[in-house]
């Protein structure tokens, strides 16, 4: 408040004299009479001529004629013209007054003070009660400046009045903020969007260690913080950040200059550089640098993008790149003809001072062909040339095009301005009251939609030159991108455009090498980000992109990832195969094991009446054949892809058959134990109890009841468990303590037959079932003993191979003492397995085991499985006590010797007793 409360004195101090206010005698200028005028401020001239010394406030001369800002100039006459020709305003005429700023802060404060002289009815405010708000200057809007730091000093000046300011180039972000800039506009897109398009491009070409330069002035400062912070989201970092003094006439310009060089000099991985400078700040700058330097690539801001200026500095040859960002333009075919048709006779040179400047400059230039201070600047000629042409052909597009857009939206605000009643007929109000229609205007030009949004900036884009073309030549307007704002986007205007920008990515300007895919970036403490070592992705991680800040991690479930790997793979499935070797070596034992168990049921059926074969037990031993045939059979299904259904069957199978087999084994051992173990008191008690049917259902049927429970608590199913590189697929067993009752129980009846066969293991030894029991179950135990911890600790696809392992010896165990001994005496000794062979056994027997022994008769029965008569004599009843072997014997002789018919004749009692009391003797 107090900043404006002087202002405010000053301005009604330079207001009430008329004399001190109107400065416009002192300043070169363009006027134009009409009943709206529009104030211009443009660079006409390069630079401000110092001297040492000045006494009094005076105007400085300026020098380096701008046919850039001379360009602006026309173009606000052109669009002023433009409009007083159309219909657009009715019958009110725009004028104009346009002042040199010289490209200098303090020259612009001195012609905008031109803009605010009063008009012939403005009150003359020196009353305390008078505000600015009732004042009316002549001027109502202005146009300008071109350089933020000028705009932002005009902006504060005019903000006394709310006089609009329509700049067609400064682009500054602080100029967006309405509290402290509250009437200005402009047609130009804020820098936020520029530094957004010069980060998008540098991240499209792979670089990632930048150098940024940018003058110590408020267009410098934003610019060059608002690229950072945007080069920051997108992982970009900035290697230096350089600021040299907005003034080329400061004193300490060139020793921040070599600052800058030795930075430049010093950081040799830094090959692009981003500047927000003006024209002759580059021209210093380049003129310092050696070739190497220069060959870096150097991304200019719109400040200097298109400066013919800097094209024309000798060692620009030298410089490997130079990709400009500037204002997008429209078309110029009307203003190109307004330029065909300048007059450029004496009257009109009189009222147009720059024109006549430009003109008395052009033939001195051409001669000397140089570009002096008193020469112009930023141009080139042919040999046969009029003024005209040179103009055309190198008047600023970009300024001329957002020159034309203010005074276009400041005309149509006016338009708007007088839809309102009470000022159809005035052109005398104060200009703050402008300011509201022309914020709010919507227009279109060149069939482009143009409106300010409000922050007061428009929603033009940007367009992207490469200097250098194929042929190495300079091109100033060689246009190859666009910005889109609104899209965030760039648009190349052609395949050929964009692989013009492509060729950049051959170009590194990285701190650190790229990270390959299978690698992920590890910055040490206090580094850049993009300063890194590349380390390789550990197991079961990889990476798929380059320069990856970490490494993702694969499904293990299943997924696996060598270390580096660049991708997952997906884990094979991995269990018992059927034409893995051992496996092949297992199903072989099966199927031989079953082929034998083929084999001897054939024996045993074709030798069915033979004593050897009916001693076996009869009809048991074929079921105990049958189960281990199912036994050998269901071995195979622990072989290959394990499925549920599968894993179910192959327990139960398992525990069934051979829960049966041993069941069947059992009541072979339960003869032996009752015809060994007991008094002949019991004998008769425990031969109604024996009955072997029914033994083997019960015990079969609780193995039954257990499988039952197994399948209802937890069953056997399919598991999949992950594994470093593959899928193991195995089954698992359910309920662990289920699965331990199962074979438990086998083992308790394994158990029960081997503790009733060991006692009869010295019975006749052809004949002797106790000693091959014993044997068998002896070697179970031993098998699943083993198995047990094998079992427990074996892990993987070979666990299936570990049960079957046991299986198979558990049924060759049982193969081999229970059948094999027979078939041999079948097969080879057919002389042992006759009646009398049988008997002759027995009487040895007898013989060495006491000297008294029992015989036994066997009377004519009618079956087999149960005789009518059996006949034991001894010496005593004690020696029966004595010796109970002898039972045994007698049972094995009635099923041996059984129901034989020999031509119609039995066998003779007596003889048979006689013979048995002779050997006794």
């Amino acid at each position: 408040m107090a900043f404006l409360s002087i202002h405010y004195i000053y301005f009604s101090c330079l207001i009430s004299g008329a004399a001190l206010c109107d400065m416009s005698r002192s300043f070169n200028g363009v006027k134009a009479r009409g009943d709206i005028i529009i104030g211009g401020l443009f660079p006409v001239h390069e630079k401000v001529i110092y001297t040492t010394g000045q006494e009094k406030p005076e105007p400085l001369a300026c020098e380096a004629f701008d046919i850039a800002g001379f360009s602006g100039v026309l173009s606000m006459i052109y669009a002023i013209e433009m409009i007083n020709n159309s219909s657009l305003l009715g019958d009110i005429r725009l004028g104009y007054e346009i002042y040199d700023t010289c490209a200098e802060v303090t020259t612009a404060v001195r012609a905008t003070m031109n803009f605010i002289v009063k008009s012939n009815s403005s009150k003359d405010c020196l009353e305390p009660e008078c505000t600015n708000s009732e004042y009316i200057p002549k001027v109502k809007a202005v146009v300008g400046a071109s350089y933020s730091e000028n705009s932002m000093a005009v902006a504060r000046v005019l903000n006394l009045l709310l006089m609009t300011q329509v700049s067609y180039s400064s682009s500054a972000e602080i100029l967006s903020d309405k509290v402290r800039f509250p009437a200005f506009l402009r047609t130009v897109p804020k820098d936020s969007y520029q530094t957004r398009a010069i980060a998008k491009l540098v991240k499209r070409s792979g670089w990632n260690w930048v150098g940024t330069i940018a003058t110590d002035d408020d267009y410098g400062q934003a610019a060059i913080d608002s690229f950072i912070s945007q080069a920051t989201e997108l992982n970009i970092c900035i290697a230096f950040k350089q600021i040299i003094p907005a003034y080329l006439s400061d004193k300490t310009i060139d020793k921040r200059i070599n600052e800058t060089i030795k930075t430049l000099y010093k950081e040799t991985k830094v090959k692009v550089i981003v500047v927000f400078a003006k024209p002759k700040h580059m021209i210093k700058l380049f003129s310092f640098l050696d070739k190497a330097a220069m060959s870096k690539i150097w991304i200019a801001s719109d400040s200097w993008s298109t400066s013919s200026e800097v094209a024309k500095f000798p060692g620009i040859k030298d410089v490997k790149n130079i990709i400009g960002f500037m204002f997008k333009g429209g078309n110029l075919t009307s203003f190109s003809n307004f330029l065909k048709n300048l007059p450029t006779n004496e009257e009109y040179l009189n009222e147009n001072v720059f024109l006549k400047e430009f003109m008395d400059l052009l033939p001195s230039c051409l001669a000397n062909s140089t570009n002096s201070s008193n020469c112009l600047l930023n141009f080139k000629v042919g040999a046969s040339e009029d003024e005209r042409d040179i103009l055309m052909k190198n008047f600023r597009p970009g300024i001329a095009y957002r020159t034309l857009l203010a005074v276009v939206a400041i005309a149509n605000g006016i338009r708007d301005f007088y839809t309102r009643e009470e000022y159809q007929n005035s052109t005398d109000f104060p200009p703050w009251k402008l300011l509201e229609s022309i914020k709010n205007v919507t227009f279109t030009y060149e069939g482009q939609n143009i409106s300010f949004d409000s922050s007061g900036d428009t929603n033009l884009g940007y367009q992207i030159v490469m200097w250098k073309t194929g042929n190495e030549t300079l091109n100033l307007q060689n246009v190859v991108a666009e910005y889109d704002i609104e899209n965030d986007a760039l648009i190349f205007k052609s395949n050929e455009t964009e692989k013009q920008i492509d060729s950049l990515k051959n170009i590194v300007s990285n701190c650190s090498d790229t990270c390959n895919k299978g690698q992920f970036k590890k910055t040490a403490e206090g580094q850049h980000t993009c300063c890194y070592e590349c380390i390789n992705c550990t197991e079961n991680q990889y990476s798929n992109n380059t320069d990856m800040d970490q490494c993702l991690s694969c499904d293990t479930n299943k997924e696996w990832s060598s270390p580096g790997s660049a991708r997952c793979s997906l884990k094979s499935l991995e269990y018992f195969t059927w034409d893995n070797g051992f496996a092949i070596v297992l199903l072989v034992l099966a199927s031989l094991g079953a082929m034998f168990v083929i084999v001897t049921t054939i024996i045993f059926v074709r030798c069915r009446d033979t004593p050897i074969v009916k001693a076996s037990g009869g009809t048991i031993c074929y079921v105990i054949l049958f189960c281990l045939l199912c036994s050998f059979f269901n071995s195979g299904l622990f072989v290959g892809k394990p499925c549920d259904i599968l894993c179910k069957i192959r327990q139960m199978a398992f525990g069934l058959s051979f829960t049966c087999c041993v069941s069947c084994i059992l009541v072979k051992s339960l003869k032996i134990i009752l015809a060994f173990n007991f008094n002949p008191s019991l004998q008769n008690i425990l031969r109604k109890a024996y009955k072997p049917v029914l033994i083997i259902v019960c015990c079969t049927g609780i193995q039954i009841i257990i499988c039952i429970t197994w399948l209802i608590i937890y069953s056997p199913h399919e598991e999949r468990v992950p594994m470093p590189n593959t899928i193991l697929l195995q089954c698992n067993e359910g309920s662990n303590v289920v699965f331990g009752l199962m074979l438990g129980y086998i083992a308790l009846l394994a158990m029960i037959c081997f503790i009733c066969a060991f006692k009869g293991r010295k019975l006749p030894e052809n004949y002797n079932e106790a000693k091959f029991i014993t044997f068998g179950m002896l070697i179970y135990f031993i098998a699943w003993v083993i198995f047990v911890p094998i079992y427990v600790t074996t892990k993987g696809k070979y666990l299936q191979a570990v049960e079957m392992v046991v299986i198979l010896i558990s049924n060759y165990g049982i193969l081999c003492c229970h059948f094999f001994p027979k078939c041999y005496v079948i097969l080879f000794k057919k002389d042992h397995n006759t009646k009398d062979a049988f008997l002759q056994k027995i009487f040895e027997y007898s013989s060495r085991s006491a000297s008294r022994i029992s015989a036994c008769s066997i009377l004519s029965t009618d079956s087999l499985s149960s005789p009518k008569t059996l006949m034991f004599y001894a010496n005593s009843p004690s020696q029966v006590n004595s010796d109970r072997s002898n039972i045994y014997i007698f049972e094995s002789c009635k099923e041996a010797i059984g129901k034989e018919k020999d031509n119609g004749r039995l066998w003779n009692r007596n003889k048979f007793v006689r013979r048995k009391r002779m050997a006794s003797v």
